[in-house]
This record gives C-alpha cells, sequence and structure tokens, in this order.
C-alpha cells in the first residue's frame, strides 16, 4: 500500500470520526430539547431543565427505582469525586459538582475553593464570595450520577474538571427491601442535607 493510499484512508477515517462526533453532539442538544420542549434554547452553562416523569419504577441492580422527574443538564464540571464503598457506591460511583449561569465562568468559581467528600460540595472564599451566596447555591449542585449501562459509567470516569458535559436521564428515589432509600432533591434552591441531585444518568456527552 503506498503512501498516497494510506493519506486517503486517514483523511476518510478522520473525516469519518468527526462526523459521527458532530451526530452524537447533536443528538445529545435534541435530547435536551425534548426535555425543555420546543424552541427551548441551550446557551453555555444555562442551567438544569427538569420535567414530568417519564416511565414506571424498575428493578435495577436488586434495588427499585423510582422516577420523580426528567433531567437534563449542559453545565460546566467544577469537581469530580469518586467513590468505591458504601451501599450508595454500589449504585452511583460518581458525583459531580456542576455550575451553570455564572457558575460556569472560570472568573466566578476559580476564586473559590470547591471540595467534594463524603458525597458533600462545599466551597469556600478568601475575603468574600465573588457573586451573592444565594445565586452559587441557585447556580451549582453536587449531583450524584447512578449510570444507566456500562458505556454511560465509562463516560462518566472521562469527565474532568473545568470542561462541559451534557446529561440527561431522570432525578428518581432508589429504594432497598432493608427499608434504606435515597431520595433526589427537586429543586436548584436548596443547599446542605439532602440537597443533592439523585440522577439515573440514560446519556453522556463530553464537550473537547
Amino acid at each position: 500500500m503506498n503512501l498516497a493510499t494510506l493519506i486517503k484512508i486517514a483523511i476518510v477515517l478522520a473525516v469519518a470520526f468527526f462526523g459521527i462526533e458532530a451526530l452524537r453532539v447533536r443528538n445529545a442538544d435534541q435530547k435536551l430539547q425534548s426535555y425543555a420542549g420546543a424552541g427551548a434554547v441551550f446557551p453555555a452553562g444555562d442551567g438544569p431543565v427538569q420535567g414530568a416523569a417519564s416511565g414506571k419504577g424498575f428493578e435495577f441492580r436488586g434495588y427499585q427505582v423510582q422516577p420523580l422527574a426528567s433531567f437534563a443538564v449542559r453545565a460546566r464540571v467544577l469537581a469530580r469525586e469518586d467513590y468505591r464503598l458504601g451501599r450508595e457506591a454500589d449504585l452511583s460511583p460518581v458525583d459531580l459538582a456542576l455550575g451553570w449561569k455564572r457558575m460556569a465562568d472560570p472568573k466566578v468559581y476559580e476564586p473559590l475553593n470547591i471540595t467534594q467528600g463524603g458525597r458533600w460540595y462545599r466551597y469556600s472564599w478568601r475575603e468574600q464570595p465573588p457573586i451573592p451566596v444565594q445565586e452559587i447555591v441557585e447556580s451549582s449542585a453536587n449531583m450524584h450520577m447512578i449510570p444507566a449501562t456500562p458505556a454511560v459509567e465509562r463516560a462518566l470516569r472521562q469527565v474532568k474538571a473545568g470542561g462541559y458535559v451534557r446529561i440527561t436521564g431522570q432525578l428518581v428515589q432508589v429504594s432497598h427491601a432493608s427499608g434504606w432509600t435515597w431520595t433526589s432533591s427537586l429543586t436548584r434552591s436548596d443547599s446542605g442535607a439532602n440537597a443533592c441531585e439523585l440522577v439515573f444518568v440514560e446519556s453522556v456527552e463530553l464537550e473537547r
């Protein structure tokens, strides 16, 4: 096989790759649109879209999952934390702290000291917050990610702080026959205990 042929093959493969990637991004945007309804616009980090739950409860890895609301978001990844121990880790191996609106702006979130641990997302500042604290609360959140498939889990493990991610799925309540339950928040205006979203993730798109 000569050099010219190899170059042609490389060009064809590159075009095919970028074509598939463009199609994946377009499909993710269309799914986001379907959650919000016709005419919705998703500028950078514009925030989560939440709607009526779709589907009935179902069994997943020995747990009962009850959808509470449809959910989609395009947001900046402020931090990521992986978990391996505990009942929660059986379902959700990854937490993402996400920011939208002004909390997607590096000039706003980079001055904050952002950490994760114990299934919490924390932020602090030296002298004064870069934006009002309630705005930080309403435009960022820690979200527990339950991957619906191995492919989704692999994608979640590739997410890195600083990038944008698109996620669609369901906010859910998970229960076990032992009586244990784990319930998602359904509002973006809460903080503290029980304020995190529990997301059954059906699709993940990373922006490079």
